[in-house]
């Protein structure tokens, strides 16, 4: 099994900055896990929670807080925060900064808590997070774990000027800028493609149209109880 320091290893060599590692480091990952998952905690890989929720791979969690752009003393908002571990990264990074969570399964609320109750600068709120938190508005974050359908246009309203949204979606990852009345988009899937193990990519086909480039691939599963499985295949759309 992956050892922490093997895994801060894999996340120094995928080049992300020193603060996003030393929150790494900080904050061991192993209890935010059921105990019978932890042997697998330091592997690079999501993990089950409970009622169908993982703890998502931690380069893609490295990479979605790098599209975040964490400053000090903002205004935070995760939605699906799942059992706290992002919560307690965020907060490593950004110390002074104030952050909520919206969680809906009551359980991982409850754990999240738990674990996370000497943190005085995190509150986590049983709710369904669909709507985001309008009431703690405005925000200068706002980090969407969950993999979404769509862009949640929604969620504007409730960003700040300069404010991000970095949000899961059609197997990519977009951070989305608010510069005044104008909205920047980014997809980073080429980037996100590039954090997957090289022993999980087992092959790629590109087949072509006019419009754009297709990219099928294999992702073996790793762990018998995570949401992949064997010669699961996945669609994605890759926009050059």
């Amino acid at each position: 099994m992956m050892s922490k320091n093997a895994l801060l290893a894999v996340l120094e060599a995928h080049g992300f900055n020193n603060s996003i590692i030393k929150a790494f480091k900080a904050i061991p990952r192993k209890i935010f896990i059921p105990i019978g998952e932890r042997k697998y905690a330091y592997e690079d890989v999501p993990l089950p929670l409970v009622n169908g929720a993982t703890i998502s791979q931690p380069s893609t969690i490295a990479f979605m807080l790098k599209l975040l752009e964490l400053e000090d003393e903002q205004n935070v908002l995760e939605i699906d925060s799942g059992s706290g571990y992002v919560l307690a990264l965020i907060s490593e990074i950004s110390k002074k900064s104030r952050i909520y969570g919206l969680e809906i399964i009551k359980e991982l609320v409850d754990l999240s808590q738990k674990i996370l109750i000497r943190y005085q600068n995190i509150s986590i709120i049983h709710k369904d997070g669909s709507k985001g938190l309008p009431e703690k508005a405005l925000f200068d974050r706002i980090l969407v774990s969950a993999a979404s359908d769509k862009i949640p246009i929604h969620l504007y309203s409730q960003l700040k000027k300069d404010g991000i949204i970095v949000v899961p979606m059609q197997h990519s990852i977009f951070q989305i800028k608010k510069t005044g009345e104008y909205v920047e988009k980014k997809n980073f899937l080429d980037l996100y493609l590039c954090l997957l193990p090289k022993t999980l990519l087992l092959y790629r086909i590109y087949p072509l149209t006019k419009s754009r480039t297709w990219v099928f691939r294999v992702l073996p599963c790793l762990h018998p109880n995570t949401s992949c499985h064997v010669s699961s295949y996945f669609l994605v759309e890759n926009p050059r």
